[in-house]
């Protein structure tokens, strides 16, 4: 089990200015979560509606959730009055749900566009193709309670850093076209959501924004 307090220390000393730490907790007790938020942690991941009720529950109410697994339509409901990023919007279906579901409860909700730039075919979210349809369309636009944030995705399950640096690379040269094209007066428009506990070095190289690291700092998962 690694020392919680270290390992969150250690990766927040290597983070670039504007650059942020996102705990994954997902499958780990509200003790672990305890201990990282001791340390001084306030944004935690979490990939499960009901865990994530669960510990949004009994624990403190200044900690930053993020939801960073694929989203169902039919639980948004259940996460708007709290959540402050959804990560993974792969779908113009989900976003108008978050939007539908944030104005019932008076929230804006900040969310992400999940893109598949990994060479596998278990991967949720938009193509770049698909999400460049998606922004030219223009619909959502007219949302009134969800901002899109940026960009997020997940490189390929791979030893092959070449490969994982590419597609991470795939990913940032989109968000910077999206910037330019689409959200140019948007400071909102600004994150991505890149790195996990095997490859966030190479993630931060790329311009990720928000690391998202939950083995290296809570050791392997209690499923």
């Amino acid at each position: 089990m690694p020392n919680i307090k270290e390992e969150i220390n250690a990766i927040n000393r290597m983070l670039p200015e504007g650059t942020r730490l996102v705990a994954v907790s997902k499958f780990h007790p509200a003790s672990c979560i305890e201990e990282a938020y001791a340390a001084g942690q306030r944004i935690f991941g979490e990939s499960h509606v009901q865990e994530l009720q669960a510990k949004h529950e009994c624990l403190p109410k200044d900690i930053e959730w993020h939801f960073i697994g694929h989203l169902q339509t039919n639980k948004v409901k259940f996460i708007v009055p709290y959540v402050s990023l959804i990560h993974a919007v792969d779908s113009a279906r989900l976003l108008k749900e978050i939007d539908k579901q944030a104005a019932k409860v008076g929230r804006t909700i900040d969310c992400l566009l999940e893109l598949r730039v990994a060479c596998e075919e278990t991967k949720y979210g938009f193509t770049p193709e698909e999400c460049e349809i998606f922004l030219e369309n223009g619909e959502w636009r007219s949302l009134q309670h969800v901002t899109i944030c940026g960009i997020m995705c997940m490189a390929s399950n791979t030893d092959d850093a070449g490969q994982v640096r590419a597609e991470f690379r795939r990913a940032h040269a989109f968000f910077t076209k999206a910037k330019s094209t689409y959200f140019p007066d948007s400071p909102s428009f600004k994150e991505c959501s890149w790195g996990m506990s095997h490859d966030y070095p190479i993630a931060l190289e790329e311009g990720s924004t928000l690391i998202r690291v939950g083995s290296k700092i809570f050791g392997e998962r209690h499923y």
